[in-house]
């Protein structure tokens, strides 16, 4: 059913993509597509695409704002995240705050690397954070949305992101897929933008 609907999806979206890459390439100079390696089912990893919404040098810039702000480094040590990120482009922040960064990830599915539902899809450094349930994580396909993007997703701490992965795993059926699905779009345009 992924690949199908993935593919559908691809198709219907591919005009929206193709301008969006564009404007990725107009207001910021280097790649269109961000790739970076994520763990997947049964611990393979593979590059999961998103369009780029950061930087080129995106490493030296976090690098000296952790050195200068130590709230934001201790947010980044809690959560990866950074509510503030210097790295993001201004068409990064649109892109992010509807989730449009992550339509590329349609290819991902279609390769069979990730499901359109499942846990988030994170580098291996970061499933280490996860303890026990890194077991559970690595039981499903990582999903281009999952319960934890429409249960709160960003206004909920780290630990309840790993609960909410468990949760998918240890509970998975089809009509709980169906259900995430549906409530996805409506999830994005409320949501906020970090991602």
């Amino acid at each position: 059913m992924d690949f199908a609907v993935a593919l559908i999806m691809l198709v219907v979206f591919s005009p929206l993509i193709l301008g969006l890459a564009l404007l990725v390439y107009l207001t910021s100079p280097g790649s269109i597509f961000y790739r970076h390696r994520r763990v997947g089912y049964l611990n393979r990893s593979f590059f999961c695409l998103k369009l780029r919404t950061m930087v080129m040098n995106s490493e030296e810039v976090l690098q000296r704002h952790l050195q200068r702000f130590p709230e934001a480094q201790r947010e980044w040590e809690e959560t990866f995240k950074l509510r503030e990120d210097p790295r993001v482009t201004p068409i990064g922040h649109v892109l992010r705050k509807f989730s449009l960064d992550e339509l590329p990830q349609l290819i991902n599915v279609l390769r069979g690397d990730m499901s359109l539902v499942g846990p988030r899809p994170v580098p291996n450094e970061e499933l280490q954070r996860y303890g026990r349930s890194s077991r559970f994580y690595v039981r499903a396909r990582p999903g281009i949305t999952g319960l934890w993007q429409v249960s709160g997703r960003n206004n909920t701490t780290y630990n309840r992101r790993i609960a909410y992965d468990r949760a998918y795993v240890t509970r998975f059926s089809t009509a709980a897929d169906i259900a995430i699905l549906a409530q996805t779009l409506p999830a994005a345009m409320r949501s906020d933008e970090t991602s």
